[in-house]
């Protein structure tokens, strides 16, 4: 800070204010402060050792300023942020590959954090605020979880392409009578959704093998003697399955977009629920 007089009137003119005015506001920050900045006893105003430890902090801190301020314009202007997702088993099979696909195509400096977990444990971790988003189903039981209508997923028999059934469609009496069946455990949505519909029915199917994860489900269907139900869009993201028409047909269910009621929408959560909006509205 050596020639600091000649900086005072520079800094003066630069802030549109005069000299004694600024020396003015340099004294009331060293009263504040307790110790004075500025050395004025010689012929030239120099910084004392504390006002030269003051600076150097000062610096710092408006840098660490300026870095705070283009953070936050990265972060709304999608350059970096987080996203926390949630979905529920049946979806890594067929939608989250493809949706995180274009999301980081279109946004690349977001970091999307994906978590796979039944629709009841997908409320409890978005009402902590543990998640930002959730993908499951129409029907929540938390007056705290909000939603919005993405689409609508219809279910169907799926065998193996090998597999000996040989028919467009099956009778639901005749699936039950002759062929065993792969589920995902009974404490998943898409699980429940099965039951429901055997029970409605009035049929027992036979569960050779249960499981929590859709990927062990299809592995196990793949080898050709067992059948599943699963999501249509399943087969055509899947190689080595093939589609049988349930008759009666399951009823389709309503995939919607949750959220905590209330809660924050980051720039990186807006970006999402638009992007989902938007390819969900161009391929029903």
């Amino acid at each position: 800070m050596d020639g600091i007089g000649a900086d005072l009137g520079r800094a003066a003119e630069a802030l549109h204010v005069s000299q004694p005015t600024l020396s003015q506001q340099v004294r009331q920050l060293e009263e504040q402060l307790g110790f004075n900045l500025l050395d004025r006893t010689g012929r030239t105003v120099r910084a004392t050792d504390e006002g030269e430890v003051y600076l150097r902090h000062v610096r710092r801190a408006f840098a660490e300023l300026a870095a705070a301020e283009q953070a936050v314009a990265d972060v709304r202007g999608l350059g970096s942020g987080l996203l926390r997702l949630g979905i529920t088993p049946t979806f890594t099979s067929y939608l989250v590959g493809p949706l995180i696909e274009a999301y980081g195509a279109r946004h690349p400096g977001i970091e999307t954090v994906l978590e796979v977990m039944t629709q009841d444990h997908m409320e409890t971790e978005l009402e902590a605020d543990r998640l930002d988003l959730g993908i499951a189903f129409a029907g929540v039981r938390s007056h705290e979880i909000e939603m919005t209508p993405l689409f609508r997923e219809r279910l169907t028999l799926v065998v193996a392409e090998a597999h000996a059934l040989d028919a467009r469609e099956m009778q639901v009496e005749e699936l039950a009578a002759a062929v065993p069946m792969a589920f995902l455990s009974a404490d998943f949505a898409t699980r429940q959704h099965i039951d429901r519909y055997f029970r409605d029915q009035e049929v027992r199917p036979t569960v050779l093998f249960e499981g929590n994860s859709i990927d062990a489900i299809i592995g196990v269907v793949r080898r050709g003697r067992l059948a599943t139900i699963l999501p249509e869009p399943v087969v055509r993201e899947q190689a080595g399955l093939r589609a049988i028409a349930l008759a009666p047909a399951l009823p389709p269910r309503e995939v919607e977009l949750f959220q905590r009621r209330g809660a924050y929408r980051s720039a990186a959560v807006r970006a999402f629920t638009a992007l989902a909006l938007d390819q969900f509205a161009a391929s029903p």
